[in-house]
């Protein structure tokens, strides 16, 4: 007995194309024991709870680091690549130990890569409402649409840890960025800001 989602698809349809991006829900949590949960690595790993949000998780942990760009958003610009370069990595480490406790490397309630990847999104942008929210939605856009490199970093099977969970968000804070300046840059020229 075959279930309808393992059925050819009937004459007349096309099968789906391969190339388009697909939205999926990413798994959370396999079933089983894997030993007492690393605290420090999951509170890091889900943005001190953000990605435990059950819908849109990714969304939530994106919202969660707006204030955190703002705060860091009134330093040095060195000084806010070191911190957005420590989160990163950081993040990977988190990722790597909460992929490993969950049972799935890319889980859903891990947010630290949009944390990272929204602070590489705004990066040396001037702060104010239409940067902030350009931001956001450009850079939940390119976290779902996962232009190069991110769709390598989250397909290929080599970058299934910690290091690839953050960097294709990495790769898609700086398409986001781009846009964002594209966005901030009209404005300026339409007097807008």
């Amino acid at each position: 007995m075959t279930t309808p989602s393992a059925q050819a698809p009937s004459s007349g349809q096309s099968p789906p194309d391969a190339t388009a991006p697909r939205v999926t829900r990413k798994p959370r949590r396999l079933p089983g024991d894997r030993g007492p949960a690393p605290l420090l690595a999951l509170a890091w790993a889900t943005y001190f709870g953000a990605g435990y949000v059950p819908l849109a998780p990714g969304t939530a942990g994106t919202l969660a680091a707006i204030p955190l760009w703002w705060t860091l958003s009134h330093l040095p610009w060195p000084v806010y690549l070191l911190a957005t370069a420590a989160i990163a990595s950081t993040g990977m480490a988190a990722a790597q130990r909460a992929g490993r406790y969950y049972g799935v490397a890319d889980s859903g309630h891990i947010v630290i890569d949009e944390v990272a990847g929204y602070l590489v999104t705004m990066l040396f942008l001037p702060r104010g409402w239409l940067a902030a929210l350009a931001g956001f939605v450009f850079f939940r856009l390119f976290d779902v649409v996962k232009p190069p490199p991110a769709r390598f970093f989250d397909r290929d099977p080599r970058w299934k840890n910690g290091a690839g969970v953050v960097l294709d968000d990495v790769a898609a804070g700086v398409w986001a960025c781009a846009a964002t300046w594209l966005v901030q840059l009209a404005a300026s020229r339409m007097g807008a800001t």
